[in-house]
C-alpha cells in the first residue's frame, strides 16, 4: 500500500487540525499489520523530526516529548487510516507533516531511519 496524507492547511495559533493517513492500493492490514505507523514533521531548513508512532495491530503509542499533551495519534482499522490530532497549534509547528510505516515495533521506531515507507506529506502552516 502507498501512504497518502491529507488534512493540512493554514490555521491560526491556538487552533486544532487533524491529519489523516490513508492507504492507497492495498490496505494497511494487508501490508502493514505488524508495522508501526509514525508521523514526522519537517520545517524549512530543518531535519525531519519524529512526532508520534502507533503500533497498527494493538494501538500502542509513543510521542516525542515536545508534543506530548498537544498531539494525539490514533488509528481506525475499519477506515484503514492513521490520524494525528494537532491541538493548540503554534507558528513553530509549521512544516510538512509525513506519515510513514516502519517494520520495527513502535517502542523503537522513533527515528526516520526506522521507516521504509513514506507518504508525500501535507503542509501545515500556523499564523500568529
Amino acid at each position: 500500500a502507498q501512504l497518502v496524507e491529507s488534512g493540512g492547511g493554514l490555521v491560526q495559533a491556538g487552533e486544532t487540525l487533524t491529519l489523516s493517513c490513508a492507504a492507497s492500493g492495498r490496505s494497511f492490514s494487508a501490508d502493514f499489520s505488524n508495522f508501526a505507523m509514525g508521523w514526522f514533521r519537517q520545517a524549512p531548513g530543518k531535519e525531519r523530526e519524529f512526532l508520534a508512532v502507533i503500533q497498527w495491530n494493538d494501538g500502542d503509542a509513543y510521542y516525542a516529548d515536545p508534543v506530548k499533551g498537544r498531539f494525539s495519534i490514533s488509528r481506525d482499522i475499519g477506515k484503514d487510516s492513521v490520524f494525528l490530532r494537532l491541538a493548540d497549534l503554534q507558528p513553530e509547528d509549521t512544516g510538512i507533516y509525513f506519515c510513514a510505516a516502519s517494520p520495527f515495533i513502535a517502542l523503537v521506531a522513533k527515528t526516520a531511519g526506522h521507516y521504509d515507507h513514506w507518504g508525500q506529506g501535507t503542509q501545515v502552516t500556523v499564523s500568529s
